[in-house]
This record gives structure tokens, C-alpha cells and sequence, in this order.
């Protein structure tokens, strides 16, 4: 093998410039070449990408988002979109293809794995909804990001008797919502994997507001529910003003964490070796502290990965 391209696609995350720095430059102690792919697979129709060089990706460890790029790409979904892009590969002298992404990404990985391009997939989503890998690249820097936003919310609900009412990415995963709930010390977590019952939330409220305990923190998966909807269901109802909050794409943004940094690098690094032994159509994952990969396939059919039933029981019992 001596030509190896790599691409970032779907959704961008803090993490990625580490792990394609990792890819230049394993690829290039390997003897490897490698092609940057701009904007996804968008960048193989449209035959957009450059030579990369450990030069190529200086100074980019510390930047969020990928210097190459992301976007999404309708054509990948069609047969002739398809095949076009594996032609493109193969007109390119491309042995080996990268792809960092999330689950949408990882199943483009796998349908030019089928078209006998050697793939290697990368789970890169901050809603961690990938299933057989613990966590994926961005997690951890989009946690950070919101107990930030939180820890400055509680400083101001609790000088004027107020409960805000935060709404967090994840889709219909609620693991962003309910990790940064437990360590921000937040007092309800709605997510799409428990129910929920707002009369009693609101019972509780205003229970909390008589015994002298006047602003909450109530945090809300956009699986869930809406903020606005919520809010405008229980501000009259628990004796102090409510307030919304939508982080947005504020989470997705800024310096890696040190965790994702490192998991950038050894996801990068493993993703060059075992396409140089040619153990391919998988996904690098980690569980607990080792690397791990599985089967493209077995990764893009098995659905959402399921929450730890240990956090919404702990964020319960925390709230009290």
C-alpha cells in the first residue's frame, strides 16, 4: 500500500485536526502518501483534495472543527453517486480511505468498503451515539463546553431566583444531557431514553422554592423535547421566573480537550496500522482503555448505542 486518503464528514467536532494529524503523520513514518479529501464525501464527487505533509498539519492540534472540511453529500445515498465516487478513489491511485465521522459517515465507509476500496472508519460524534466504541471523538470537549455554559447559568439563576431550562444536542441520545447534568450538578435531566412526568417536576419545584432553595437547572436532550415547550409549560406553575437556554453549536466548537486530542492520536495511529495489514471494512472504538475495532457492518446495523442505565439513575438520585 502506498496511497491512503483520509476525509471528515457529517457533523464537525472538536478532535478531528488531532486525529488527522495522527493519520499524516503515522501514514508518512509508514512511507505512506497521503490525500486530504476536502469536504467530505462531497470532496470525492467532486474530485477536491490536496497531497498532505507533516507540514500540511502544523499547528493544527489545538483548533477545533477540521481544517479539511465537512459536509454532507446527497449523492453518496445513490447508486451512480456511488460508483462515481469509487471511481474517482480509484482514478486517484487511492489503496486505502479514512473516514471520520458519525454514524451516517461510517455507513458512506462501508458501501465503498463494498466497492473493494480498503476502508477504515473513525467515530466522530459529539451525541456519542455510536455503538461499540465507549466514546467518540468530540464527546469529551463538548462536555467541557456545556458545564462551562452551565457553571455560569447557576451563578446568575441564583442571584435572581430564576430556573433556566438548557436544551443540549444529542438527537434522540441523551448522554450529553445527562453526564453534564451529574457533573454540573444541574437538578433535572430530560431525556429520551426515561420518561419524564412535568406535573411532578413542577410539584417538586415548587417544593424546592418553599423550603428556601429558588433557582433550578433543568436540562433537556433535543430528543426529549423542546426548551421553549418545556419553559412555557412550567413557568407559571413553580413561583420564579424561567429562562431558555440553547447551547447549540456552541458545543461542537472549541480547543480539543486533552482526552480527545489523545484519542485523536491513537485513533489516527491504529486506523494507518491496520490498514497497512490490510484489516479493513472496520472501526477503530475504544473500550475502557484499548483500542478496538468492529465490523463496519455490525456498526452500521445495529442502531443507537444504548445510554448506561447508571447515569439517569445516578443524575436521579444526585438531584434529591
Amino acid at each position: 500500500m502506498k496511497r491512503v486518503a483520509v476525509l471528515t464528514s457529517g457533523g464537525d467536532c472538536s478532535g478531528m485536526n488531532a486525529t488527522l494529524r495522527a493519520v499524516v503523520r503515522a501514514g508518512r513514518a509508514s512511507g505512506l502518501e497521503i490525500i486530504g479529501i476536502q469536504k467530505g464525501f462531497q470532496g470525492i464527487i467532486d474530485r477536491l483534495y490536496e497531497t498532505l505533509t507533516t507540514r500540511s498539519v502544523s499547528n493544527i492540534l489545538q483548533r477545533g472543527g477540521t481544517f479539511l472540511q465537512s459536509a454532507r453529500c446527497k449523492e453518496m445515498r445513490t447508486e451512480a453517486g456511488l460508483n462515481l465516487a469509487s471511481e474517482n478513489l480509484k482514478d486517484l491511485g487511492v489503496e486505502g480511505l479514512i473516514v471520520i465521522g458519525g454514524d451516517g459517515s461510517l455507513k458512506g465507509a462501508y458501501a465503498i468498503h463494498r466497492q473493494g476500496i480498503p476502508v477504515i472508519g473513525i467515530p466522530a460524534s459529539i451525541d456519542n451515539d455510536i455503538p461499540f466504541t465507549d466514546v467518540s471523538l468530540g464527546v469529551d470537549t463538548a462536555l467541557n463546553n456545556i458545564i462551562r455554559a452551565v457553571d455560569n447559568l447557576k451563578d446568575t439563576a441564583s442571584s435572581h431566583d430564576r430556573a433556566f431550562v438548557v436544551e443540549i444536542m444529542g438527537r434522540n441520545c441523551g448522554y450529553l444531557t445527562v453526564v453534564a447534568t451529574i457533573a454540573a450538578g444541574a437538578e433535572y435531566s430530560l431525556i429520551p431514553e426515561e420518561p419524564y412526568d412535568l406535573e411532578q417536576i413542577c410539584s417538586d419545584l415548587r417544593r424546592r422554592y418553599q423550603e428556601g432553595r429558588s433557582n433550578s437547572i433543568i436540562m433537556v436532550a433535543e430528543g426529549a423535547g423542546k426548551a421553549e415547550d418545556i419553559a412555557s409549560q412550567i413557568k407559571d406553575r413553580i413561583g420564579f421566573e424561567t429562562r431558555v437556554i440553547v447551547l447549540g453549536h456552541y458545543q461542537r466548537g472549541g480547543s480539543p480537550s486533552v482526552y480527545d486530542r489523545l484519542l485523536g492520536a491513537r485513533f489516527g495511529q491504529a486506523a494507518i496500522e491496520n490498514l497497512m495489514i490490510n484489516n479493513t471494512g472496520k472501526m477503530i472504538g475504544i473500550q475502557g482503555s484499548s483500542i478496538i475495532l468492529t465490523d463496519l457492518l455490525t456498526v452500521t446495523t445495529a442502531g443507537i448505542r444504548p445510554i448506561n442505565p447508571m447515569f439517569p439513575r445516578l443524575a436521579n438520585q444526585l438531584s434529591v
